[in-house]
């Protein structure tokens, strides 16, 4: 699933291309990808893209009268192709600029997309409870969130409520970086090691996003494909030594996530 970097990456990419265009027509051939809740799609017609915002792993389409926003989940990605270009299969819905064609490719059909009035972002489902991303979090917020969770931390750091904007690549990252084992429960969790875990988020995203996210099965941003991947120390890494110690990474499961780390330096 793209997570912030990889949405930063695609809005930047989008933006270089699309802003201040006009769409002059749009088809949608996969309903469902319209949530039900959205304003008529039509509505975007003849309405000039200002910019491309992000929140979290969101994307916000910001018109001149409204906006839309846009949930990749799995496998969403959007490419820009000529206007005349064929339509391929898993393409569906098409925004025709007067340019160039935005064209939504979702293999499995997860993405979701509402368009709203100004200023009815936080009436969006999702978007509605989502806790701030490691930029603007403080320790304390965050030490409030995890104090009475008898919950695994891993588990937590991939709930949107409590922290937003990473997702279980960067999860095994962060805990890694911070020395903390991915078993530990919330409420263990001390007021120093919430401040570790916030500015390691935001190092590790920051170099994420430095290079356009991490590409690891499927994820590319308007066809290119990111470069973190290469930059990973624990996730992806299971038998292989630990760059810090030599123990051999391990692979878990927590939460019904797989979860990568070393249990001689996370404790």
């Amino acid at each position: 699933m793209p997570e912030l970097p990889e949405v930063r990456t695609v809005a930047k990419l989008l933006k270089n291309k699309l802003l201040k265009q006009k769409i002059v027509s749009i088809e949608v051939l996969y309903p469902k990808t319209i949530v039900s809740e959205s304003l008529d799609i039509s509505l975007l017609i003849n309405q000039t893209l200002l910019d491309i915002k992000t929140q979290g792993k969101y994307l916000i389409f910001i018109f001149d009268d409204y906006d839309m926003v846009s949930h990749l989940r799995m496998e969403g990605k959007y490419f820009i192709k000529a206007l005349d270009e064929q339509i391929v299969k898993h393409e569906h819905v098409i925004f025709n600029f007067e340019k160039l064609s935005l064209r939504y490719h979702d293999t499995r059909k997860f993405g979701r997309m509402q368009v709203i009035n100004k200023g009815d972002l936080l009436k969006v489902s999702g978007l509605n409870k989502l806790a701030p991303e490691p930029f603007m979090i403080t320790k304390e917020v965050l030490f409030e969130k995890l104090k009475k969770k008898n919950t695994q931390v891993k588990s937590l750091l991939l709930d949107q409520t409590i922290i937003s904007g990473l997702g279980n690549i960067y999860v095994d990252e962060v805990l890694f970086a911070c020395g903390i084992s991915p078993l530990r429960l919330g409420k263990n969790i001390t007021l120093e090691e919430c401040q570790k875990i916030i500015d390691a988020g935001i190092q590790i995203l920051n170099a994420s996003i430095e290079v356009g996210g991490t590409t690891i099965f499927s994820y590319t941003a308007v066809g290119e494909t990111g470069h973190y991947q290469g930059h990973l120390l624990v996730h992806t890494k299971a038998g292989n030594p630990c760059v810090n110690c030599s123990t051999l990474i391990k692979k878990i499961k927590v939460g019904g996530r797989g979860t990568y780390y070393c249990e001689h330096c996370q404790k």
